[in-house]
């Protein structure tokens, strides 16, 4: 028996038996990180970051820091997707560095919390935004986010060929429309006198850190691509490097044009920091086109998060028994058909869940934070303890200054884990809750095996 083949395992190999040629390129990758990266939560962090900064270099500085992080864990990524491309991504890393437990309660977790609650928070972003510019009465958040799930589920399912086609149109909609508030809050916005303000306090700063990387998350979706990109191990580590650039200049350039329309002061004190400075520049049609753009923006990245999500049940339903009714791939169309199926059900389940709480989005991040981190920072240890356990494996890409490269984005992830423990609430508790839920499924799986 090989580490890979668990006394519940189906067949490790399988993963790749039902998928055709790759047919993914090199910008298909790119608009999918980049539509999943660049959310709502941009014209929603700034505030928070500069609030936690005070300097209009250091509110800049902290966001080329946080495109440099992101730039460290894409190198670790980087490896572990050429050495081993596969349609589950994180799940067949785990599995390899810690074994089939490990691997099925992060299949687990990314199927009943991680996934499926950024798909519903992502669709309640959609669903305000949208409301703001037709309201369908009072549940009308909550009735465009079932809409844009169902819409967006049955439309990858069709096929991967229609998926990517509307992941790259929304995804250039996205970034002329962040290029445009730019350009026009750079070259009309009045300059601020505050970009001279004293700096604050370390401990501060570290706050805005923390909302600055969330802003960057979502980059290692790539990895559940991987087997789906035309030349992988070249194409997976442009596209990361190609993203991470992209996304950190749009950043860097947003926030600037923030500072010169609003300042620090009017950053911080803004609860529509995106909106406000439209409203400033071009009025109140301003302040409506920031609505239809942010509306794009959520469902751009709704639909990027369904396009990998369904990759990973997939992979989870090849392993393990129990869940093999997951691992069903519709050759024709080039998706995992069932994957998509359940994703979309509990992703539902979850807005209307989200629905009866006093917010939607809070909701759902407090919900998957911690768990997400937690399997994050495994997912690095898994590149070192991969360096050790399979030496002679071929890898394509070696990620640079091993092993403090590695240890770094450890650290990092160690942090965010705390920060996410320490500043949610009660949903926090319910997505580990949840998680710890898969225990059970996991030893009556073992126990299926064995009477089988």
């Amino acid at each position: 028996m090989t580490k890979l083949d668990t006394p519940y395992s189906l067949n490790s190999s399988a993963s790749h038996a039902d998928l055709k040629s790759p047919t993914l390129t090199l910008s298909d990758a790119i608009a999918i990180i980049v539509g999943i990266v660049i959310g709502a939560g941009i014209f929603e962090t700034p505030a928070l970051v500069a609030a936690n900064s005070g300097n209009g270099f250091i509110v800049l500085l902290t966001w080329v820091i946080g495109g440099a992080v992101s730039f460290v864990g894409a190198l670790c990524y980087a490896e572990l997707a050429t050495t081993y491309p596969h349609v589950g991504g994180n799940y067949e890393y785990l599995k390899r560095a810690f074994g089939q437990n490990v691997a099925f309660l992060f299949a687990w977790a990314r199927m009943t919390v991680i996934q499926t609650g950024s798909i519903a928070l992502l669709a309640f972003i959609f669903g305000d935004y949208a409301s703001q510019l037709f309201s369908l009465g009072s549940g009308s958040s909550s009735i465009y986010a079932v809409g844009a799930i169902a819409l967006l589920t049955s439309l990858n399912i069709i096929g991967i060929r229609q998926g990517k086609r509307i992941q790259n149109g929304l995804t250039v909609i996205t970034i002329l429309g962040l290029v445009t508030i730019t350009i026009l809050g750079l070259l009309l916005g009045r300059p601020s006198p505050q970009l001279a303000a004293p700096i604050v306090a370390s401990s501060n700063w570290g706050s805005a850190m923390l909302f600055v990387l969330l802003s960057y998350g979502g980059w290692n979706e790539a990895a559940y691509i991987s087997a789906e990109i035309q030349r992988p191990q070249r194409n997976i580590v442009r596209s990361l490097l190609w993203s991470i650039g992209i996304i950190t200049a749009l950043y860097v350039l947003i926030n600037a044009a923030f500072l010169r329309g609003l300042g620090v002061s009017g950053m911080a004190q803004s609860q529509a920091i995106a909106a406000d400075l439209m409203r400033q520049i071009l009025g109140e049609p301003g302040a409506v086109l920031i609505s239809a753009l942010i509306a794009m923006t959520a469902l751009g990245s709704l639909n990027a998060s369904i396009f990998t999500g369904a990759r990973t049940n997939y992979a989870f339903g090849q392993d393990v028994a129990l869940f093999n009714f997951l691992g069903r791939w519709r050759s024709q169309a080039g998706t995992p058909m069932t994957g998509f199926l359940v994703q979309g059900a509990i992703a539902l389940l979850l807005v209307f869940m989200g629905t009866f709480t006093r917010n939607g989005f809070e909701a759902m991040v407090d919900y998957t934070a911690p768990v997400f981190w937690f399997f994050f920072l495994l997912s690095g240890i898994s590149l070192v303890l991969l360096r050790m356990k399979d030496p002679h494996r071929l890898r394509p890409f070696r990620v640079p200054f091993y092993p403090v490269t590695p240890l770094l984005f450890c650290a990092v992830c160690s942090y965010l884990l705390y920060s996410s423990l320490v500043y949610t609430g009660l949903g926090a508790s319910v997505g580990i809750i949840v998680v710890a839920l898969g225990i059970p499924f996991l030893y009556w799986s073992r126990i299926q095996h064995r009477r089988s």
